[in-house]
């Protein structure tokens, strides 16, 4: 009898992308050029021995020694890795719910605001220190056109020594004047109102000159939401003339103040872009709250800020363990916050997302960025 061969061949087309922060069994791509040790691998993939997270190499699941994705995040420090990290980052979020936030006031603020610009003699432009990039509006380098900008950089208490230091010498490289600020605590605010007076002092000696009247220097301050605005407000005044809470959404309405007889501070709701087309910055707003919480899905936003952080060598999987007595099974986030869930919350997730994400606002884990500067 004639025997017939049949030709089996493993197709190398990818599938539907799922979850990357869940650690699930998934085919692994074969490149046309594997070799055949390669296809080895491939097929005990497919049996489901390894699992992947996207932007990383896969993890074998049974000797995480042989897996190539130790704990030497938590000894070598680079700027590569923070290369590395926001690339995985990018991939991570790729698959997940948009984060998108646009109340209604934002819109009517936008609107005013840019009729209000006409008349400051400054803008001071305030950005989260955690995440100097992900809380600058696209928008705000054409609606300041040639103005005097301040930028301030708040919540420096929340960040190391060493983030500090890079983002300082980034801007200064650029020529642009940055202050490190503490709203709560009131930290570089007289700086501010000083260096915001300097700025503006050509202002009164044109009027001088035309035959009029010395005023109040004019600054408008701006930003993205509960990045501290008021807060600085209030500290430069010494009393409570603003609200100010921490949460996205407070201040509501324009509101002009003044400070002393020489300055007057326009207080702004935060404005954000209509659309946010950059879902990694937009992860970062969810992580650091400066973002409404009904824009974002708890739970992945902490399995993100779990593989984050497990990646910054000041912080790595062993804070993890201090903190909860868990391992970070596989630099898995997802599964990591099911079983922070099992463990305190009864099974629910959210309970332990939030858990992990005020840890880390309130620095928990160590007071880090989320951002270094570009190279």
């Amino acid at each position: 009898m004639a025997a017939q061969m049949v030709a089996v061949t493993i197709p190398t087309t990818s599938i539907t992308r799922t979850n990357p922060l869940r650690c699930h069994r998934k085919p692994f791509l074969v490149p046309p050029q594997a070799s055949s040790a390669s296809t080895d691998f491939t097929i005990q993939a497919r049996l489901g021995l390894t699992s992947q997270i996207v932007g990383r190499r896969a993890l074998d699941w049974t000797s995480k020694e042989n897996s190539g994705f130790n704990d030497s995040f938590d000894e070598v420090e680079g700027e590569s890795d923070w290369y590395d990290l926001d690339t995985d980052l990018y991939y991570w979020t790729k698959s997940l719910r948009p984060v998108q936030w646009y109340p209604g006031h934002i819109a009517k603020t936008e609107k005013e605001l840019k009729d209000q610009l006409k008349l400051m003699d400054v803008v001071i432009e305030v950005r989260d220190a955690r995440i100097p990039l992900a809380t600058t509006h696209p928008q705000m380098d054409s609606w300041l056109g040639m103005k005097k900008r301040i930028l301030v950089l708040n919540r420096e208490d929340m960040i190391s020594p060493a983030d500090r230091n890079a983002w300082a010498t980034y801007f200064a490289r650029q020529g642009t004047k940055a202050v490190f600020t503490n709203g709560k605590m009131g930290m570089g605010s007289l700086k501010l109102g000083r260096l915001a007076k300097s700025l503006a002092t050509g202002v009164n000696a044109k009027r001088r000159a035309k035959g009029l009247l010395p005023r109040p220097i004019r600054a408008g301050i701006v930003g993205y939401p509960n990045v501290g605005k008021s807060s600085l407000i209030n500290r430069l005044l010494k009393r409570r003339m603003c609200p100010a809470a921490p949460r996205p959404g407070v201040t509501r309405e324009l509101k002009w103040v003044s400070f002393g007889k020489d300055l007057d501070l326009l207080d702004s709701p935060g404005i954000l872009p209509m659309r946010i087309s950059d879902q990694a910055a937009a992860i970062k707003l969810a992580i650091c709250d400066d973002i409404g919480e009904r824009s974002y899905d708890v739970s992945d936003v902490a399995a993100v800020l779990v593989q984050m952080l497990i990646r910054l060598p000041t912080v790595g999987s062993k804070a993890f363990y201090r903190r909860y007595k868990l391992d970070v099974d596989g630099h898995c986030g997802k599964s990591f916050v099911e079983k922070l869930a099992l463990q305190l919350f009864n099974g629910d997730v959210n309970q332990a997302a939030f858990r992990v994400l005020m840890d880390f606002r309130k620095g928990r884990f160590g007071w880090v960025a989320l951002e270094r500067p570009p190279r």
